[in-house]
Order: C-alpha cells, then structure tokens, then sequence
C-alpha cells in the first residue's frame, strides 16, 4: 500500500495534463477523486493552459496549480522534487504522445516531466491523440517501453476523434481512469 498524505491521512495524488482536447476531462477527475476524499494537486503543461485554464484546476482542487518551473513559490524546495516527494501515485491525464515519448527516453524539460523523472510513486498514464499517432510505431515502442519500467497505462478508447476521425486513442472514461488509479494504490 503506498504511503498516504501526512495531513490529511488520503492518498495525495499529482495530476499531470498536458496539451490536449481532452483536458478538459480532467476536471472530471479532480471531481470524482475528492469525491473519495484524495488530495488532488494539478501540474499543467504549458500547452495544456492553452486548452483549460489553471485557475480552473485551482478551484477544483483547492491547491495551487504548477505550471512553470522558475514560478516564485514560498519555502525553498524546487517545485518539481516538492509534486514528486508528496505524490502517492502521478496521474497523467490526459497524456499526449510528445509526453509519452519524454518519459521513455528521460528528458525533463519542464514542470510535469521532471516532477515524472523525479517521483519514486507509481505513475499511471491515460493517453489522449489522434489514431495515427497512438498507433505509430515509436509511440508503440516508447508505451512498451515504460510499460517495461512498471508504468500503467489506462487503455484508450475507440470511436470519434476530436480531428474528425473515427479509430483509437481517445481519452479513456474518467470513471475507467480512477478505477486503474484505485488498483495501483491498493499495490
């Protein structure tokens, strides 16, 4: 069982949303895991701002939202090992392939992929893109390859793409999302 947050007593949870369609989903999530009583904290992209903004993570979670990692914040931890050292499992939802494809070969270049190349706690991906990008082969290659390293990935699903096409690699149900997050707190 992971460790769980010190003040409150439930899993503390870092949510990661990267530039996608669906992030606007994501809002769902931080609703139904305070609706089990999980601290929830927001790092965003830069890309994902494009799309949701972060006071609209902000109010939801009622924590203040990592966008950026030179933000001016108070103590003198880096933001990215403080998100890393509080999370009993990173939640990235969702998760594009560019994301994808930094965690698998390490690179860090911002707030949510060095809080991912930081954490110790598990780390679950539901991945949101067009059908040819899910399905191309280094996106195949770069998910087999962190699924070799213990990360979970959310299957994704089929039918409308927000690109006007019909296949695979739509944001997965959130509900189906925190049932995968429920199981891997549980290990």
């Amino acid at each position: 069982m992971s460790a769980l947050h010190p003040k409150s007593g439930s899993p503390h949870v870092v949510l990661g949303v990267t530039g996608s369609i669906a992030a606007y989903k994501a809002a769902e999530l931080v609703r139904l895991m305070q609706g089990k009583g999980w601290e929830v904290s927001v790092v965003m992209t830069g890309s994902a701002a494009e799309f949701v903004t972060p006071l609209t993570f902000q109010t939801l979670s009622r924590n203040a939202v990592g966008t950026g990692l030179f933000e001016e914040k108070d103590g003198w931890h880096p933001e990215h090992i403080a998100y890393a050292d509080r999370a009993d499992v990173v939640l990235v939802a969702p998760c594009t392939a560019n994301v994808i494809a930094k965690m698998a070969h390490g690179l860090a270049d911002d707030l949510l992929t060095c809080t991912l190349l930081a954490t110790r706690a598990p780390v679950v991906l539901a991945p949101a893109m067009n059908d040819n990008m899910w399905e191309h082969p280094a996106t195949r290659a770069n998910v087999a390859l962190l699924k070799s390293r213990g990360v979970s990935f959310v299957e994704v699903g089929s039918g409308d793409l927000a690109c006007g096409r019909e296949g695979a690699g739509r944001l997965a149900d959130p509900g189906e999302i925190l049932k995968q997050v429920e199981w891997v707190l549980k290990q």
